[in-house]
C-alpha cells in the first residue's frame, strides 16, 4: 500500500472504503492480493452489469486483438463500429420503435451529458436547463452545473450557471406533484424561470440515493415538456443497459425522450464508452463541433456488440433481472420490517435498489461490517445514508442470497450490536428458493 500513500492524489475515494489491493475478478467476485474473495455489489458503480471479465465478451475481444483489429480510430469508419451500429439498431432501437441518431462522444458519462446539453441549447437557441434536486450528471462543468450534490459542486472553484433546479418526485413530500409545479412556473411569465431548452432527468437517481420516479410522474414530465416546447433528456448512464429490468430505464413508462445519454455498462466489459442518442432532427452539429480523441474506442464496440447479441436478442435476460429485482426488494423489505424500527425504508426499481437508513453513520457501519464479511458495497444519497445494491445483473441466485444475508447480518450488528450467522448464506431457505424460482 506504500506507493499509493506516497504518490497517489488525495482525491481517491473508493480505495478509502475498501483498503485492499485487488488483482483479479470474475463474474460477481473480486479477489485481493492475499487471495481473499469478495462479492461485488459495487460493480464499477454500475459499469459491470454483466460481471467482471465476462467470458463471452472476453473471447470476442481477444479474437479481435489477435487479428490486429483497429483499437483507436477517432471517428473513422471501422468494421467494429459498423457491427455495433448494426446490432444496436436491429436489436435495441428497432424493436422499441425508437428512431435515434447515435453520437459517439468522449468515452465518459459526463462528456455525453455535456454533448446533450450543448445540442439542446444549440437546437432550441436557449440557455436554461431544468435539472432536479439530488440529481447527479457528472463532474465536468456543464454537467456539474446540473448536479445537485454540494460536495461535487464545491470543488469546481467557479460559479455555475445556465441551470434551474426543480424538486424531483417526492422531494416536497408525498401527494405533491412536482411536475405540476414545473408546469406552473413555465406557464407564468413572472416566475423568474427562463424558458428552458431542455429538462434533464434520471428515472432513478443513483448517486442521489436510489430515488425512483414513478411511471405517472415520468409521463407527466414528458407532457409538460411537450406542452412548453422543451426537450426531454433522460440520463440513462447508470440506470440503463438493463439495470431496471429493461434496456432503457424509461421503457416501462412508455415515454420517448428527445435525447438519451448512455455510458457505464454500454461496453459491457468496463471499457470506456459513451453515446448520445437524439431524434434525427436534433442532429444539428457541424463536423467536429463536439469531439474527443477517444470517441472511437473500437475495443468497446466489440464488447458492446457481444453484450447485445448475447443478452438482448430476446427478453429472457430482462425477465431474469426483474425476477432477481423482486427478490432483492422482498429481502430488503424483510430487513426493514425486522430492524428498521420505523426509520428504514427501501427504494428503487429492478436490480437498482437501496436501503434508506436515514443516518449516514448507520449506513457506513452497515457497509463496513459487510466488507469485513466479504461484500463490497457502497452508500449513496446526500448524506451517504442509502446502502446501494448494485451487483452484476448476471449474479447467481446462490450468491445473491449470500450477499443479502451478509447485508442482513451487517444491519443486525449495526442496529442491535449482534450479527446473525453468515455461514448459512451459501444456500437459500425454502422461501428464498421459491422467490428466486418464480416468474417475473
Amino acid at each position: 500500500m506504500k506507493i499509493f500513500d506516497e504518490i497517489e492524489s488525495e482525491v481517491m475515494s473508493y480505495a478509502r472504503a475498501f483498503p485492499r489491493v485487488f488483482n483479479k475478478a470474475q463474474g460477481e467476485y473480486l479477489y485481493d492480493e492475499e487471495g481473499n474473495q469478495y462479492l461485488d455489489f459495487l460493480a464499477g458503480a454500475g459499469t459491470l452489469n454483466y460481471g467482471h471479465n465476462n467470458p463471452v465478451f472476453k473471447e470476442a475481444l481477444l479474437d479481435y486483438i489477435q487479428q490486429d483489429g483497429i483499437t483507436h480510430g477517432l471517428d473513422l469508419h471501422t468494421k467494429a463500429k459498423r457491427e455495433f451500429l448494426e446490432v444496436f439498431s436491429e436489436k435495441i432501437l428497432q424493436p422499441r420503435n425508437l428512431s435515434y441518431v447515435v453520437q459517439f462522444t468522449g468515452p465518459t458519462g459526463t462528456n455525453a451529458v455535456e454533448a446533450a446539453l450543448k445540442i439542446a441549447r444549440k437546437y432550441k437557441g436557449r440557455e436554461n436547463i431544468i435539472s432536479f434536486t439530488n440529481g447527479f450528471h457528472g463532474c465536468s462543468l456543464a454537467a456539474l452545473a446540473a448536479t445537485g450534490n454540494s460536495h461535487h459542486r464545491g470543488a469546481s472553484g467557479v460559479s455555475m450557471s445556465g441551470v434551474t433546479r426543480m424538486p424531483y418526485e417526492g422531494y416536497l413530500g408525498d401527494g405533491i406533484d412536482t411536475t405540476a409545479y414545473l408546469d406552473k412556473v413555465l406557464s407564468d411569465s413572472s416566475s423568474g424561470i427562463d424558458h428552458p431548452a431542455a429538462v434533464l432527468v434520471e428515472t432513478v437517481q443513483g448517486e442521489g440515493g436510489i430515488n425512483a420516479a414513478s411511471i405517472e410522474w415520468l409521463r407527466n414530465l414528458q407532457d409538460v415538456c411537450t406542452k412548453h416546447d422543451v426537450l426531454l433528456i433522460v440520463d440513462d448512464i447508470q440506470a440503463g443497459c438493463g439495470r431496471t429490468g429493461s434496456y432503457f430505464s424509461f421503457e416501462e413508462a412508455g415515454i420517448v425522450p428527445d435525447i438519451v445519454t448512455m455510458s457505464k455498462s454500454l461496453s459491457g466489459y468496463g471499457l470506456p464508452f459513451a453515446v448520445v442518442l437524439m431524434k434525427p432532427d436534433l442532429d444539428q452539429w457541424k463536423p467536429g463541433e463536439h469531439n474527443g480523441t477517444f470517441r472511437g474506442n473500437n475495443l468497446a464496440f466489440v464488447t458492446a456488440t457481444a453484450a447485445i447479441n448475447h443478452y438482448w436478442s430476446d427478453d429472457t435476460f430482462a425477465r431474469d433481472v426483474l425476477r432477481k429485482g423482486e427478490y432483492i426488494e422482498q429481502r430488503l423489505e424483510r430487513i426493514v420490517d425486522k430492524y428498521g424500527d420505523g426509520n428504514m425504508t427501501t427504494r428503487g426499481r429492478g436490480m437498482f435498489r437501496g436501503l434508506n437508513c436515514v443516518s449516514g453513520d448507520l449506513a457506513d457501519k452497515i457497509t463496513s461490517e459487510a466488507f469485513r464479511n466479504g461484500l463490497v458495497i457502497e452508500t449513496s444519497g446526500a448524506d451517504d445514508h442509502v446502502v446501494k445494491t448494485l451487483c452484476p445483473l448476471t449474479i447467481t441466485d446462490a450468491n445473491l442470497t449470500r450477499a443479502l444475508d451478509i447485508i442482513e447480518a451487517a444491519v443486525s450488528k449495526a442496529v442491535k450490536g449482534e450479527g446473525v450467522p453468515v455461514e448459512r448464506n451459501f444456500f437459500a431457505t425454502e422461501f428464498e428458493e421459491q422467490t428466486l424460482a418464480g416468474a417475473a
